[in-house]
């Protein structure tokens, strides 16, 4: 295995344009990490690391940031306004025929109106995002108050470094390998190792060898279980029924199967979780604020039950299982894969085409689906568990991190493979 890998390595940079793929993703994400060490004026670093270690959400949206939160640089935001567009795209499908319609029926000018759409919808949500996020910082003293000048060109940065990075996993997309936003986020986790394990090593104390032992097994542990639910399918086997044109007969009966991904809806649920509950505690922040008494009672109440470690964990833990299943049902459309299978000749053995097709595969769905619901809800709050077992914040491995890190190496090897594998032959 290891000399095939090395074989592969060797063909990946003998090619210059598969060569040349690769090292546009490394300058993009150089240029990503460059931008990201440049902070807007007036941070108090000390100050904003404190707030975000103490604040589980903010914490987890930095990820999603790339690690711009980090400090508060001008690409804060990171693609986390692109994504948001993203998913409120994919949802008015759901709820518009005419926009569904756009996605799936129009062929590739329609997709490209549908990205051009969501390209539009990120820049309102970078200058609400921006201006949320200020405030909530100026009132935590992490950054020092400004005047409505200032703070409107400092709207106007980050905006402008989230359309960028957007921009830039676009053309990573397009000219390099693999996908360009989830790239980006991948390069802010991997920024991030040095400082964990220099923490650990700072803490280290040798009577707590057997933890650490028992935590890099669970790390492996961790990580095989990920590769195994990320590449986990159950195929449906179909079989292709021969043609007759004119009284003759054409083609041969040919058999395959349907892949169906165990984690069909990928780590959505979990961005569709944070989002919903970040909006209340930003909310509760601002509205603490105020003097007008039952608003600042309610949202005192809201921000005391979110900061609550097991309030948290557990619905935490049901949003992401709720929302699997909700993500799943939106991207896998039973009864289109029935549609085409019938208009191809392709059906399931022992089950008429079209209805009874359609009943089956969304059957088969929604039963594999309850493994990848669990899977991802359990892997979202283990960095809590960890926290709370452990005491030390450096050893909540797992999660969201993790989950994305193994997800972008994976895809990214196999679209290496595949390109080296069309040169070979």
């Amino acid at each position: 295995m290891i000399r095939t890998f090395i074989h592969k390595l060797k063909l990946a940079f003998s090619d210059k344009a598969l060569r040349n793929k690769i090292f546009f993703v490394l300058a993009a994400l150089i240029m990503f990490r460059a931008l990201a060490s440049i902070p807007i004026p007036g941070v108090d670093t000390s100050a904003l690391a404190n707030f975000l270690d103490n604040n589980q959400f903010l914490g987890m949206l930095n990820l999603f940031s790339g690690g711009g939160l980090n400090a508060l640089s001008i690409v804060m935001l990171g693609v986390g306004p692109y994504i948001t567009a993203s998913i409120i795209m994919q949802l008015s499908t759901v709820m518009s025929p005419k926009m569904k319609k756009l996605q799936s029926e129009e062929g590739e000018a329609g997709r490209l109106k549908f990205t051009q759409y969501s390209r539009y919808l990120t820049v309102p949500l970078a200058a609400i995002q921006g201006f949320s996020f200020l405030t909530l910082l100026q009132r935590q003293g992490v950054v020092a108050q400004m005047d409505l000048q200032l703070l409107i060109i400092n709207i106007l940065i980050i905006m402008a470094g989230s359309m960028l990075l957007m921009w830039i996993g676009e053309l990573v997309t397009e000219f390099g390998i693999g996908n360009g936003v989830s790239l980006i986020i991948f390069a802010g986790i991997v920024a991030g190792l040095p400082s964990t394990i220099a923490q650990l090593l700072f803490n280290y104390d040798p009577s707590q060898i057997p933890m650490y032992i028992g935590f890099t097994a669970l790390v492996v542990l961790v990580t095989a279980a990920v590769v195994f639910i990320t590449e986990a399918e159950r195929p449906v086997p179909i079989t292709y029924s021969r043609q007759a044109r004119q009284g003759s007969t054409y083609g041969v009966g040919a058999a395959t199967y349907l892949p169906l991904r165990v984690n069909q809806a990928g780590v959505i649920p979990i961005i569709f979780a944070l989002s919903l509950l970040l909006m209340p505690q930003m909310l509760s922040q601002v509205l603490s604020g105020l003097d007008i008494a039952y608003l600042s009672a309610g949202a005192t109440a809201v921000a005391a039950f979110l900061a609550n470690t097991v309030n948290y964990a557990v619905l935490y833990f049901v949003l992401v299982f709720a929302f699997t299943y909700f993500y799943t049902a939106v991207t896998f459309d039973p009864d289109q894969i029935a549609t085409n299978l019938q208009k191809s000749g392709g059906y399931i053995h022992g089950l008429r085409p079209g209805e009874a097709t359609a009943e089956y595969l969304g059957h088969v769905i929604t039963r594999i689906t309850l493994f990848g619901a669990l899977f991802l809800a359990i892997i979202a709050v283990l960095p809590v568990g960890l926290q709370v077992l452990t005491g030390n914040a450096a050893l909540a491995i797992g999660g969201t991190a993790l989950l994305i890190a193994v997800s972008v190496v994976l895809d990214f090897v196999k679209k290496v493979d595949a390109q080296v594998s069309v040169r070979e032959y």
